[in-house]
């Protein structure tokens, strides 16, 4: 049976942009020209506070010519109907295909009169469905537009990051909402803009379309649906001219919530990897490098008009540690930084619950939106490495919970089965397993969350061992995997019948995707068993506010009489900020005379 997932994202009901924020999902795109290594990334954090982490995968098959395949809502798990089922599908694990396809999404809802409840994909089916019948990013492009205007599209506006060995693109959509004659809706499908990132560049969304205006005439690097303006016109977005049309400020205009929690992110990730400089083409072709806090007044919500680009060219090549770690941020070093301020509490959380936005003596404040959030279900940098064959090249770093306290391991997409940690089915939201790395990395998460500026320390010095080893042992299992498929080469292909109907090809790469599927399996199952031992040492080490000291081998340091007994422990106590809160809210009290 399958499970039903659920994500909380704001399609539907109009809600601000900043409500969407507290919800919703951060990408990062890197071109080839851009990485060190020369591969293609995408970077995406499913966040949701009803999402549970996961590993998607299913095998490549071939149908019958009159299979149909059955769609369900990926937010809720609704039946939504059916559509005919392609003759060949790929295998897909997670979010990347067997052909090195990536594809990762962020929601930005747009105006709600544009959904269209009588239409069969949403947008999460457009998006596994494309990556089991697309080899490149521009054919999924062309999946997604025919599935969403031959079936209808019931979800809100979206952002996609699509990837292949060679081109990376953003793709930015929205429905048509409703017009019936004689109870059909001619205005099924929907309008979309697709932006592909020039080579050397990158691009970062996050819950805000990003896509403003577009070159109407050049379809290397910029495809668009036919009637984007004209409709846009028709419902009274927009009457300038044609070459002045600006995707987001049609289908998504801008207010505070979507700069200060939406495009804030966007901005952070790019001042990150670029290290505070954006250079970027201009409108007449000019190389401009400015400041990132140029744009400083645009991602704080203070003024619109200093909208920063696109794209971006960082000054160094970007691993996919570098992206890995930009998931990871909570604005530290920024106006916003979420450590700063009194809202971290005494141990500096880079945290603030539910709701989004509270008011105060008749003002309305905001809790910061940082990329890395507390409610992440699953995320991924996923690289498509062109130099290698595809049953090698495709490359998925996969975490879950929270990206600031979770590791990611590599997961090569040819495997033939998941690790268990990881595995459909293995708990949910309301069913506890300890065999589940989201359940494993959740406890390490929220026992950080008590003291967080020592213990978060603490895990992510284990972070960052467990993630450099593997970077530098992903070319070694190249290496020997490249070994493999060259002798597969000369293995001629062979077939057998089976009940005398079904014929299978016997797959001259079995050994190498039994190689990858060792190492991938093996990697995540070690790792995820040094987490449950990390979430042990957390409590024996930092229990009750206390620090106990360690010896070099990692066993604690003894008093010297008994060795149950802990010697040097320390009390790290609180931030200078929120001593000096609490002294002015209540020092008369405490002060010692």
């Amino acid at each position: 049976m399958k499970k039903i997932l659920y994500i909380t994202v704001c399609l539907l009901t109009g809600m601000a942009a900043s409500e969407i924020a507290g919800m919703a999902c951060t990408n990062i795109l890197v071109t080839k020209g851009a990485s060190a290594d020369g591969s293609c990334m995408v970077s995406y954090a499913a966040d949701s506070h009803t999402l549970f982490g996961e590993l998607y995968f299913h095998e490549a098959a071939d149908w019958p010519e009159d299979a149909m395949l059955d769609i369900y809502e990926w937010d809720t798990g609704k039946y939504l109907g059916q559509i005919p089922q392609a003759r060949h599908t790929y295998q897909t694990v997670g979010n990347m295909n067997e052909h090195q396809l990536i594809i990762g999404e962020t929601t930005y809802g747009g105006r709600p009169e544009l959904y269209d409840s009588t239409g069969i994909m949403d947008y999460g089916s457009l998006i596994y469905i494309a990556l089991q019948r697309a080899k490149t990013a521009r054919e999924a492009i062309e999946v997604i537009v025919e599935l969403a205007n031959t079936y209808g599209y019931c979800s809100g506006g979206e952002s996609f990051s699509i990837a292949d060995k060679d081109e990376v693109w953003v793709m930015d959509l929205i429905g048509k909402g409703h017009k019936l004659e004689n109870g059909e809706n001619v205005r099924k499908g929907i309008v979309w803009v697709a932006r592909r990132v020039p080579d050397g560049y990158i691009c970062a969304h996050a819950n805000q379309s990003r896509i403003s205006t577009f070159p109407l005439d050049d379809k290397r690097n910029c495809l668009y649906s036919p009637d984007v303006i004209d409709f846009a016109r028709e419902m009274g977005y927009f009457d300038g001219r044609d070459e002045e049309f600006s995707f987001c400020d049609a289908y998504n205009p801008l207010n505070f919530g979507a700069m200060r929690g939406c495009e804030s992110r966007a901005w952070s990730a790019f001042n990150i990897l670029c290290d505070g400089k954006f250079t970027f083409e201009d409108e007449k072709g000019n190389i401009i490098t400015r400041d990132a806090y140029d744009y400083i007044d645009y991602a704080m919500g203070y003024d619109a008009s200093k909208r920063f680009p696109l794209f971006v060219k960082p000054s160094r090549k970007i691993t996919v540690k570098d992206v890995a770690d930009a998931m990871r941020d909570h604005f530290e070093g920024t106006p916003m930084d979420m450590t700063t301020d009194i809202g971290a509490g005494g141990n500096a959380l880079p945290y603030r619950w539910r709701p989004m936005e509270f008011e105060y003596e008749g003002q309305t404040y905001v809790n910061e939106r940082a990329i890395a959030t507390q409610q992440t279900g699953f995320w991924f940098v996923g690289q498509s490495r062109g130099w290698l064959p595809d049953v090698i090249g495709g490359l998925l770093w996969f975490g879950t919970d929270d990206a600031a306290t979770s590791y990611l391991t590599p997961i090569y997409t040819n495997i033939n089965e998941v690790p268990e940690c990881f595995a459909e089915g293995n708990g949910d939201m309301l069913t506890y397993s300890p065999t589940s790395a989201f359940w494993m990395c959740n406890r390490v998460a929220n026992a950080c969350y008590r003291m967080y500026d020592v213990m978060a320390s603490f895990v992510r010095e284990r972070i960052d061992s467990f993630e450099n080893s593997q970077i530098a042992a992903v070319p070694l299992i190249d290496s020997q995997a490249l070994d493999l498929y060259e002798k597969a080469m000369d293995t001629p292909r062979k077939q057998i019948r089976r009940n005398d109907e079904i014929r299978k090809v016997i797959d001259p790469f079995a050994e190498v995707k039994d190689f990858l599927t060792d190492y991938s399996v093996g990697t995540a199952q070690d790792i995820f068993k040094e987490w449950t031992e990390l979430e042990v040492m957390l409590l024996l080490k930092f229990m009750d506010g206390n620090v106990k000291a360690q010896n070099p081998d990692g066993s604690f340091v003894t008093n010297g009489y008994r060795d149950d007994i802990p010697g040097d422990i320390t009390n790290p106590g609180y931030t200078e900020k929120w001593k000096e809160a609490v002294v002015k809210d209540h020092g008369d009290v405490l002060r010692v005379r």
